[in-house]
């Protein structure tokens, strides 16, 4: 069930161009992007996932975290497997760093029915990174949208920025991941760059309703200034409604720090109530 790609660019010598996120990969025939799913197959690049899903259950709303949207109500939510991140710190890494992760085929007609079985209020596409998943997520967004069912991305961030208008129609929330305001804890820990998260919010809350979580890992983003800094980010390009979750970071995958202490959560509540009007601790 592989599907062509969308956003590549065809080169010479079978190679291609991915221009889904801002790694911008160059891909020899028979490689892959640093997703791990865009497969370059004889200077045609496909999505491996495309109909594939590693997991799928009915969950609260709040589990994303979206505190601000439905609340109280229960919604569909699948993923697959990949990312276009390396957190060294990743929670679902199980899916999204093992590129054996069991899949199952699925269609959107199928998640659509199952959606309205459960008597679901929409679709969120979590778990792992659902942008590296858009040729699906485009199409089944499209669908659910005209059967009268909202569209969640729960996501890092990390996509171009016509890509991201593209699909902005049929989302009625994101939860969007801004894991530090420092390049150096992007490049270092997650392997990617700040800009284009940051670009991603700020053209998102334009278009649907918003809410941004950041992960506290002790020595690494949870200083005043780290938290301060971000904060004020987010006041000054989403706004001050806009709901910030600080979320308590436990040793996971490859990062063995000891968990955050209660107080560092408390000190960030503390610092983002000065400017933002929703803020929530997660995890505790």
């Amino acid at each position: 069930m592989m599907k062509e790609a969308l956003y590549y660019e065809k080169l010479d010598n079978k190679k291609v161009h991915c221009r889904l996120c801002p790694h911008e990969c160059m891909i020899a025939d028979g490689k892959r992007g640093f997703c791990g799913v865009r497969v370059n197959s004889a200077g045609t690049l496909y999505s491996e996932i495309y109909g594939k899903m590693t997991s799928m259950a009915l969950d609260p709303i709040e589990k994303k975290p979206l505190y601000r949207y439905h609340p109280g109500e229960y919604i569909l939510s699948l993923g697959t497997k990949g990312c276009n991140f390396r957190c060294d710190f990743c929670q679902n890494w199980q899916i999204s760093q093992e590129m054996d992760a069991r899949l199952e085929e699925i269609t959107s007609d199928q998640i659509i029915r199952k959606a309205k079985e459960l008597k679901s209020f929409g679709i969120a596409y979590t778990y792992n990174e659902p942008f590296i998943w858009f040729e699906f997520v485009l199409e089944t967004a499209k669908l659910a949208a005209a059967n009268g069912l909202e569209n969640v991305l729960v996501t890092n961030g990390y996509v171009n920025p016509k890509p991201l208008d593209e699909i902005l129609p049929y989302i009625g929330a994101m939860n969007i991941d801004l894991k530090s305001m420092d390049e150096d804890f992007y490049k270092k820990t997650c392997k990617a760059t700040l800009k284009p998260v940051l670009d991603t919010i700020k053209r998102s809350v334009r278009s649907c309703h918003v809410e941004v979580t950041n992960l506290l890992i002790p020595t690494l983003n949870d200083s005043e200034d780290c938290v301060r800094r971000l904060v004020d980010w987010v006041y000054e390009n989403a706004g001050a409604e806009t709901p910030l979750h600080f979320s308590r970071y436990f040793p996971c995958y490859k990062m063995k720090i000891a968990p955050t202490p209660f107080e560092t959560l408390k000190m960030a509540e503390r610092i983002a109530k000065e400017k933002l009007k929703y803020v929530y601790l997660g995890n505790v």
